[in-house]
């Protein structure tokens, strides 16, 4: 109620008496009072802002956010994809590890990498990119000729989220391609670039019975910080387990990996450890 018509009964109030009524009872007579002025007009009303858009509005930010973590993590999780098979590490008692490569080859580094290898007879697994073979075919050739493993790391290093089943079927089909052309005719299995994959990526493998394979030791560190090949030997020694899959990137000029190599291979074949390839870990 407003303002002035609380002001106007009170002033009824205040100038109210009771009179014999004509059957004995009491009426209410009221003396001479003037309604305030306005009165009988239309009373502002005052209209508080709607909540429940805004609930809802914030509501709808909280639900986008927890679906944006949530996607994050489903993507660069290195254990868990939406369809198809994932290996990350094998579960065994058996001291056996996998060394694995990723990205390259590069014809500058190829003698460093394979050089380390054939020291001490380990064979490796190499996750290569197409755009990498095409300049190097050479070097894919040399690392085919020493009996390593090939696994497919995409034609470009793209990261494989949010892309269309075209642009996943050409990453992956045309990779392939460049790796069968150098005459491997062993097993390939899959590794995306960032350990990254949502949908498209994961039904195309599982269509295709493609395996996906990730890793659960990397020791290189990615911030800027300055790394010895000491500190990678030493965090990938003191990470490996049996049946771990072991992750370095060597090519483009990063001797400090290439020297770790040997001395990984030397300390976990003196804690008792074999080396195999990819798919002879997972068997």
């Amino acid at each position: 109620m407003g303002g002035q018509a609380v002001d106007y009964l009170q002033d009824l109030n205040a100038h109210a008496r009771f009179s014999p009524g004509p059957d004995g009872g009491h009426a209410l007579t009221a003396g001479p009072v003037t309604a305030p002025a306005g009165y009988g007009r239309s009373m502002p009303v005052q209209v508080r802002p709607a909540r429940r858009p805004l609930l809802l509005i914030a509501a709808l930010i909280v639900i986008t956010l927890l679906l944006g973590f949530g996607v994050t993590r489903l993507a660069s999780s290195r254990s868990t994809q939406l369809a198809g098979k994932l290996v990350q590490r094998v579960v065994t008692e058996e001291r056996v590890v996998a060394l694995t490569f990723d990205d390259g080859p590069t014809a500058a580094d190829i003698d460093a990498v394979l050089g380390a290898l054939a020291e001490r007879n380990v064979s490796a697994t190499f996750y290569l990119n197409g755009k990498d073979i095409d300049a190097s075919p050479e070097a894919l050739r040399r690392i085919v000729d020493a009996g390593h493993e090939i696994g497919n790391h995409t034609w470009s290093h793209r990261r494989m989220v949010f892309v269309s089943p075209g642009t996943v079927a050409e990453e992956v089909e045309s990779t392939d391609a460049a790796i069968r052309a150098s005459g491997y005719t062993g097993p390939i299995t899959f590794r995306p670039p960032y350990g990254q994959k949502l949908l498209t990526l994961p039904l195309y493998l599982a269509e295709h019975d493609r395996l996906t394979v990730t890793w659960d030791v990397s020791a290189e560190d990615w911030s800027g910080e300055v790394q010895t090949s000491a500190d990678i030997v030493e965090r990938t020694v003191t990470n490996t387990r049996p049946g771990s899959i072991i992750l370095l990137h060597p090519w483009f000029g990063r001797t400090v990996v290439q020297e770790s190599i040997g001395p990984i291979i030397d300390q976990l074949q003196n804690e008792g450890y074999r080396f195999v390839t990819v798919s002879e870990l997972v068997g």
